[in-house]
């Protein structure tokens, strides 16, 4: 198939990339101004550099393809940004795989939108919808937590310090997913579009790991005795509540706010299938794939096999 692949040069896009390779597919790159791939399959890869949200005939110079890719996410979570990405941009691609008749367009979501308080979530949303609106058949991959994003203490750790857990580390869980098996995962779903629009929560292989799980395997993954210190997430609330007033006059403020709004949810939210009728998170309802554990993916950190992930502009720790 020729894949039109949007956000190749993000955390996930850039495994997408290798995986649709690999499988010997044709891809049709969008890439930011001034970005680089990280692929050396020149012949089966045709790089296009356009700014989605900025550039209104982007769509000229692309190729017809058989389906699309969407790995877009907003890098800050900022409402501007997450407006622009989440949603105009996804729109866009969506517009013209509309009018190309894409048999399937595949859009890379995430699991925390089951409770929208953020504005990238609300947006996420908006567009979810309007993809189940369209003629397009469409799959929705809500992914749990990346590896990624469960890296930001390795150095701290490493330098012989506790690991920070808010309040017991054990009030959220998660069933972390690598790059490569989520890339996997949805280059498996590219040539069997559904009838109508499909939404498939996944995660890694379980069990579910609270932070005090992932606290413990990484400090004896790094060779530390395992000591903790415990931060109330309520912290976030009380610097907002001190900075908001100057939100009134300044967009760096306002987006210092939403950041912290964004720490404050990822710290006392569970990434895994949320069950409306119990009112809990459900580990065991929340589908796993994929043979990357995140112990192993510490062991890489550790060796030194695995560099350390530059991680997203809202990154906590």
């Amino acid at each position: 198939m020729r894949v039109l692949l949007a956000g190749a040069t993000g955390y996930i896009g850039q495994a997408v990339l290798r995986e649709l390779v690999a499988q010997g597919h044709e891809v049709v790159a969008l890439v930011r101004p001034g970005r680089q791939l990280t692929t050396d399959a020149q012949d089966s890869v045709t790089r296009i550099e356009v700014s989605l949200t900025d550039d209104a005939d982007w769509h000229q110079w692309v190729p017809p393809v058989d389906g699309v890719i969407s790995c877009l996410a907003s890098r800050s979570g900022a409402p501007r940004d997450a407006r622009q990405v989440e949603f105009e941009a996804n729109r866009k691609l969506l517009k013209y795989a509309e009018r190309a008749t894409v048999r399937h367009f595949v859009l890379l979501s995430a699991i925390c939108v089951q409770m929208p308080r953020l504005a990238f979530q609300r947006e996420k949303l908006k567009f979810e919808a309007l993809l189940a609106e369209s003629s397009v058949p469409a799959t929705i991959i809500r992914a749990t937590a990346f590896f990624r994003s469960l890296v930001g203490q390795v150095d701290r750790v490493r330098a012989g310090k506790p690991f920070l857990l808010f309040s017991s580390g054990n009030t959220t869980a998660c069933k972390p997913i690598s790059d490569r098996d989520l890339a996997r995962f949805m280059v498996s779903k590219l040539a069997s579009p559904p009838s109508s629009t499909a939404v498939l929560p996944i995660g890694g292989p379980g069990p579910a790991l609270t932070p005090q799980d992932q606290g413990r395997l990484l400090c004896e993954t790094l060779g530390q005795p395992f000591r903790t210190t415990s931060l109330p997430p309520e912290m976030f609330d009380w610097i907002r509540w001190l900075i908001s007033p100057l939100a009134l006059v300044s967009q760096r403020i306002r987006d210092r706010v939403e950041f912290l709004r964004i720490a404050k949810f990822y710290a006392t939210e569970s990434m895994l299938c949320w069950d409306a009728t119990a009112e809990r998170y459900d580990a065991e309802a929340t589908p796993e794939f994929g043979d990357d554990t995140l112990q192993a993916f510490y062991a890489g950190l550790a060796s030194g096999e695995i560099a350390l992930p530059e991680r997203g502009e809202h990154s906590l720790f």
